[in-house]
C-alpha cells in the first residue's frame, strides 16, 4: 500500500512482495466512532479464472518465487522487530502485526497472477501474520478476509490498502485491542487482536540478484542476492539487524544518503527494476568505519534478544567479504569495506552477550 503513514509493513504497491498494510500505525490520537451494525457474511468465492497466457504463465511464476521470500524475510525480521521495540526507541510504534492485500496490490499481468496464485480477489486478505505479534497470539490466519475493524467496514477494490490504512491508522494509535471482522470457512468471525508495540520499519524484498542490503531510515531492504546468499535464518536475521540498526542510529541522515539509498530501494522493490541503476556505485559511498561497528554492536544484541545465534555472525560476514571482496561494485562489502575493523567489533560484542547471558544480565549494548 502507498501511504505515509505506515510503519513496519511490507510494501507491495506495484511490487512484487508479500506484505502491505495492516502493521499500519499512525501518529495522531482519535476517539472510536460508534460501531456500525454487523457486516453481513462474505463470500470468498473468486470469479472465474482468466485464459493462461505464456505471459500470465512466467508472471505467475515470478510472483510465487518472490512472495516465498517475502513470506521468509516477513518471518525472519518478526522476532527482530518485537523484541527490540526499547531498543528502536522513538521509531517504535503500536503495530496490528500482520500484513493484507487483495489484487489490486500487484498492477498490469500480476493483477491476474495474484488472483490465480494466491486466489486474491477484490477484497483485503491477510497476506502475512508477524510471528510473537497480537494477531498472531489470537489466531489470525493467512488467508482470512477482513471485512470490518471495530463495527467499521473495511473498503474493497482498487484502493483498498490505501482507504483501508485511513480507517485503521487511528484506531490502532488509539486503542491497545482492536475487534476484528473476518470471514473464514463461509461465516464471519470476531477477533479481539491486541496492538503490538515494535520497530516500525518497513521490510522490503528487492528484485535483484547483487549481495547486498540497504537502509534509508525509514526502510530496510535485502536483495533477492543477499537473501539466497545468507542461506540460514540466522544470516539472514545478521543482515536484516544491522540494517536495523543504521535506520536505530540515523546514520543515513548522517552520511547524507538517505535519498540515494531511498531511490534504490524504490526502483529494486519494483517488478522490473532499471538494473542500469546498478552500474558502478550506483552513488553509494562507503560507510565509514565507526558507524558501522555501532551498527555492528548494536544489531548483535537485536540479533541475541530476537533468539538467533550470535555465534556464527563473525563467519558469515568474513565468507560475505571472501566471495564478494571491496572490488565487486554494488555488493555488500564494497558499500560497507571495513571488514578487519567491523569483524574486531563483532568479535568483542559477541564475548559481551555471552558474559551477560553468564552473569544473567540484561542484553542490552
Amino acid at each position: 500500500m502507498n501511504m505515509t503513514n505506515k510503519f513496519g509493513n511490507f510494501s507491495l504497491v506495484p511490487v512484487i512482495a508479500a506484505g502491505a498494510l495492516l502493521s499500519a500505525c499512525s501518529t495522531f490520537q482519535s476517539q472510536p466512532a460508534a460501531p456500525e451494525p454487523a457486516p453481513a457474511v462474505v463470500s470468498t468465492v473468486t470469479e472465474a479464472p482468466p485464459v493462461v497466457t505464456a505471459k500470465m504463465a512466467a508472471a505467475r511464476q515470478q510472483l510465487s518465487q518472490m512472495v516465498a521470500l517475502q513470506d521468509r524475510l516477513y518471518r525472519v525480521a518478526g522476532p527482530l522487530l518485537i523484541n527490540n521495540a526499547d531498543l528502536c526507541r522513538n521509531q517504535a510504534r503500536n503495530l496490528l502485526g500482520f500484513t493484507a492485500k487483495n489484487k489490486y496490490s500487484y498492477s498490469g499481468e500480476f493483477v491476474d497472477a495474484a488472483q490465480a496464485v494466491l486466489n486474491y480477489g477484490d477484497r483485503l486478505e491477510v497476506a502475512s501474520v508477524l510471528a510473537g505479534s497480537g494477531a498472531a497470539r489470537v489466531g489470525l490466519r493467512k488467508g482470512d478476509v477482513l471485512v470490518a475493524a471495530d463495527g467499521k467496514l473495511l473498503p474493497v477494490g482498487t484502493n483498498a490498502e490505501t482507504e483501508a490504512a485511513a480507517v485503521l491508522g487511528p484506531l490502532v494509535s488509539a486503542n491497545k485491542v482492536l475487534t476484528l471482522t473476518i470471514a473464514r470457512g463461509g461465516s464471519n468471525q470476531q477477533l479481539r487482536v491486541p496492538v503490538t508495540r515494535a520497530c516500525a520499519f518497513k521490510i522490503d524484498i528487492g528484485n535483484s540478484d547483487n549481495i547486498n542490503a540497504y537502509s534509508d531510515g525509514q526502510r530496510v531492504m535485502i536483495t533477492r542476492g543477499m537473501v539466497n546468499f545468507a542461506q540460514s535464518d540466522d544470516a539472514i536475521a545478521y543482515v536484516l539487524a544491522k540494517d536495523i540498526a543504521h535506520n536505530v542510529l540515523g546514520h543515513a541522515a548522517t552520511t547524507k544518503q538517505a535519498y540515494t539509498i531511498g531511490s534504490i530501494i524504490d526502483n529494486l522493490v519494483a517488478v522490473r527494476p532499471d538494473l542500469s541503476m546498478l552500474i558502478g556505485t550506483a552513488g553509494v559511498k562507503p560507510m565509514p568505519q565507526e558507524l558501522d561497528a555501532a551498527a555492528d554492536n548494536l544489531s548483535l544484541y537485536m540479533v541475541a534478544r530476537a533468539g538467533y545465534n550470535v555465534d556464527g555472525a563473525r563467519v558469515f560476514w568474513q565468507r560475505l567479504a571472501t566471495q564478494y571482496p571491496a572490488t565487486v561494485l554494488n555488493g555488500y562489502t564494497a558499500n560497507h569495506p571495513a571488514v578487519a575493523y567491523r569483524l574486531s567489533t563483532i568479535d568483542k560484542t559477541v564475548a559481551a552477550i555471552r558474559n551477560k547471558r553468564s552473569a544473567k544480565q540484561p542484553l542490552v549494548p
